[in-house]
């Protein structure tokens, strides 16, 4: 996709506020503003004061791989997108010579260019990964990390939404990771995302009544989240239990960058 994805849906239910459908231009406009606001200090909360997103950071750094000022960004998704945030901008490059409708493939790569990654839509990046299959253009994942502010529910959620995206960005710097379409190489950072960044918080699990058993409960949360994030990459959908399946027991296991897992799991 446009960007790994990290569903809201996969968690608890989203803001109550007035759908931005109901609203006028400039009461959706004051609404966002108020939702970015809060983001930001969210996202300002965490650099400064949690632990894990700072600790991960500082890898990113001693790895080479050191974030801009900009590598965190709360945004304005829209209304039709159901996500908490997500990891990865799709660079889009016109191969030379390689299309007999050179010009007419630029202007369309331009429009997609030109799109917030969140907003990219299903055709976007259908066209995208059909392009790259057909050889005409040159697909690479940059990283950045953005939250979707009309979605953040509190301050545990974003800083749980920034560490799962941190560990993608973790994943991208020490491997040739093509999540792109790669569905092992997809698999396994969701898995690794969802296992070490605390969203499967066994009390969350009980409150969203997604909990079928005490012990083991965080495998199976694991694999339920990242399943979904799998299956929305239109390369991986078909395959995306068998791809799950391949990489669960291996990168489950594997806690890189911390020495054991961070948070405690039944």
């Amino acid at each position: 996709p446009s960007h790994i994805t990290h569903d809201s849906t996969n968690s608890s239910s989203k803001m109550t506020s007035p759908s931005s459908s109901t609203l006028s231009a400039e009461e959706r406009e004051k609404q966002q503003a108020k939702y970015k606001e809060q983001c930001d200090d969210y996202v300002r909360s965490g650099l400064q004061k949690n632990p894990t997103i700072q600790f991960l950071i500082e890898r990113l750094v001693q790895m080479g791989c050191e974030p801009s000022k900009a590598f965190i960004r709360c945004m304005d998704c829209g209304d039709d997108v159901q996500a908490g945030g997500g990891f990865g901008v799709i660079e889009e490059t016109v191969i030379p010579n390689a299309s007999q409708q050179p010009v007419v493939l630029q202007a369309q790569v331009n429009s997609r260019a030109a799109k917030a990654q969140c907003k990219r839509t299903k055709n976007d990046i259908e066209a995208m990964l059909e392009g790259e299959k057909k050889g005409t253009v040159k697909l690479k994942l940059l990283p950045e990390i953005f939250l979707c502010q009309q979605h953040i529910r509190n301050e545990t959620h974003a800083h749980e939404a920034m560490a799962h995206e941190l560990i993608h960005a973790v994943d991208l710097c020490r491997t040739n990771m093509d999540p792109i379409s790669n569905c092992i190489h997809l698999a396994c950072t969701e898995i690794r995302a969802e296992n070490l960044s605390g969203e499967c918080n066994w009390l969350r699990e009980f409150g969203n009544r997604k909990m079928s058993q005490f012990p083991g409960h965080n495998k199976e949360c694991v694999k339920r989240r990242a399943l979904l994030s799998v299956k929305a990459n239109p390369n991986c959908k078909d395959q995306a239990e068998q791809a799950i399946e391949a990489a669960f027991d291996r990168c489950y296991k594997d806690t890189f960058p911390f020495d054991r897992h961070p948070n405690l799991k039944f």
